[in-house]
């Protein structure tokens, strides 16, 4: 027996000691392996033979069911180990255990592929930018284009795709792209064994409910009809024409997508009828256009092309400068460390002396007691430091959360006050007609309401009866006007009076005493203008001090009207002013 590649040993060696989750990035690996250019047919099938020997096939398809969103590389990595797998199984002759290889391995790889199949599909259909929706159907690409390889190398495994329920999954899909491929993946199964498109899908693919194979029929023919009309693909070469138009007119024909089932019914009739030169002028006309089209985009490249190199060495320019920045940056850094540490070296050597030259002052039986107050002193300095920088650092990291924190109280202080005011103002809610009603709705109410008649019978009240009722509730309502304006009355007169007292008692404990007294006093005791018109400067002052508020002073006021003061800087002015009233 020959040796193993070495290669294949060491990787083999490196998997085994490996976490779980670094074993992906190394069975990577194989692809330089297998992709070497100095092998040849017999060397690559001894490497193949030696990566089954060793199991590296499989930890490729135990990998491929692992959820590749939290390992590192991510779906590509399972994408190029799903290619490696195929590849790895293509031209592999396994002398050992064949059945298990044959019946239980390669069965098992397929349904892990198509597993990742469904999903990189599913994770396509949920991407929402362009940029990933191109990623993860290039991959998926990549994953059917490795299933195809792998029942194209072995034919007894197109039945299995067909079987597995995966691959029922994939085809019943809402999506366009890939559903295209998948019809690709169908075409290629059918084309590589001759033997199933005698046999009905039906008997074939584990529908197992009349549910699922209607739902899976609909999928066919509407994918079908969109691939025939996008790429011009025509529908003899999914099998013998004449037996795909029996069974679609009649076992398909009244399942509720007779619509589509027509619209490809038609154009297999009209194929048949058109013939050949119909389709080589059509080929030849998207030929034509696809030359007019190359030839306007290779002129429009070479138009851009001067503005593609100004920008290009703009690019190098600012990319060369940006390198010599970082250059000078990394001396002058450099530069100051080394200056830093020479001045340590500078103090160290300084400290040093001085301790040299004290121990040489200080007496041998003061030395310990010297020893251990300096180490004692050096002790509280190194906490002293060390609360000082650990109180920075907390102060850093809790001061952008504790401007966070008042920022929002001010917020929502503002959002409350506003939204109080703006509930105060409220207006009364305009009347809005009633939602009219169905003729059905209309007629249910209205028996209701015969109803409820029928069963609780209105008491007769004659003409004089109500005109009488009418004129007593006129006349307790006119009562009840003049009642209550003649109350707002007293309570205006009462508010006018008591802040007639409220103003005469602040006079009277202003008053200066009788000795002091002149006849500017007594005016104001004799006449009402005077205090209303101090009382008046008073609110004034108190308003223009309002205005010259700093912004800080009036900060969570955003939403209050210029022209409005808050009642608390004018209580104290204005409380106990007279507003006389009307007698």
């Amino acid at each position: 027996l020959a040796a193993a590649d070495p290669r294949v040993l060491a990787l083999a060696a490196q998997v085994t000691e490996s976490r779980e989750q670094d074993i992906p990035l190394l069975l990577l690996k194989l692809k330089g392996i297998l992709n070497s250019a100095s092998l040849g047919y017999e060397e690559s099938k001894k490497i193949k033979q030696d990566i089954h020997d060793y199991d590296l096939t499989q930890y490729c398809m135990l990998v491929l069911r692992q959820d590749h969103s939290r390992l590192r590389g991510g779906w590509a990595t399972a994408a190029q180990l799903a290619e490696i797998l195929s590849h790895c199984c293509v031209g592999l002759e396994v002398k050992e255990d064949p059945e298990e290889f044959y019946k239980k391995f390669l069965p098992s790889a397929i349904d892990n592929l198509l597993f990742l199949g469904r999903r990189l599909q599913a994770r396509f259909i949920r991407a929402i930018k362009d940029e990933e929706k191109q990623d993860f159907l290039h991959w998926f690409q990549t994953v059917i284009d490795a299933i195809c390889w792998l029942f194209g190398g072995h034919i007894q495994l197109a039945a299995s795709v067909l079987q597995n329920d995966h691959f029922l999954q994939l085809l019943i899909t809402d999506d366009v792209e890939t559903a295209i491929i998948m019809m690709s993946v169908l075409h290629n199964i059918l084309r590589v064994n001759r033997e199933l498109q005698e046999t009905p899908l039906s008997s074939v693919m584990p529908m197992e409910t009349k549910k699922e194979a209607l739902l899976f029929a609909r999928s066919f023919i509407f994918w079908m009809l969109l691939m025939v009309k996008t790429t011009c693909e025509q529908p003899q070469s999914f099998g013998d024409k004449d037996r795909l138009k029996g069974l679609l007119s009649k076992q398909w024909t009244g399942k509720g997508f007779d619509r589509d089932l027509s619209q490809l019914l038609d154009l297999l009739y009209l194929e048949q009828s058109n013939g050949k030169g119909e389709m080589q002028r059509q080929h030849q006309a998207a030929c034509t256009i696809q030359a007019m089209w190359r030839g306007f985009q290779t002129r429009k490249r070479l138009k851009k092309l001067p503005q593609a190199v100004t920008t290009l060495q703009r690019s190098f320019r600012a990319k060369r400068e940006q390198e010599l920045q970082h250059l000078k940056k990394q001396k002058e850094d450099e530069a100051l460390k080394l200056q830093m540490q020479l001045q340590r070296q500078r103090a160290m050597r300084l400290f040093h002396e001085r301790q040299l030259a004290l121990l040489e002052i200080i007496h041998a039986s003061q030395v310990n007691k010297y020893m251990e107050e300096m180490e004692g002193k050096s002790a509280l300095t190194i906490q002293r430091f060390w609360r000082g920088y650990r109180a920075r650092r907390n102060f850093h990291q809790q001061r952008q959360s504790l401007k966070e924190y008042k920022a929002a109280v001010v917020i929502q202080r503002a959002a409350c006050k506003f939204l109080e005011k703006r509930r105060r103002r409220r207006p009364l809610s305009p009347w809005k007609d009633p939602r009219g009603l169905t003729d059905e709705q209309r007629l249910a109410l209205q028996q209701k309401v015969d109803d409820y008649i029928k069963l609780h019978p209105a008491s007769q009240m004659s003409e004089e009866m109500s005109k009488e009722l009418h004129t007593q509730a006129q006349e307790k309502l006119a009562q009840f006007l003049l009642r209550s304006r003649l109350d707002q009355r007293a309570a205006q007169r009462r508010e006018a009076l008591l802040a007639q007292v409220n103003t005469d008692v602040e006079l009277l404990m202003n008053a200066p005493g009788l000795s002091e007294t002149t006849e500017k006093d007594l005016d104001v005791f004799m006449s009402r203008s005077i205090p209303v018109a101090t009382k008046a400067r008073q609110s004034h002052n108190t308003m223009l001090k309002y205005t010259r508020w700093p912004w800080w002073k009036k900060l969570g006021d955003e939403f209050v009207e210029d022209d409005v003061i808050p009642d608390d800087a004018l209580n104290a002015e204005l409380g106990t002013l007279f507003i006389g009233g009307r007698k």
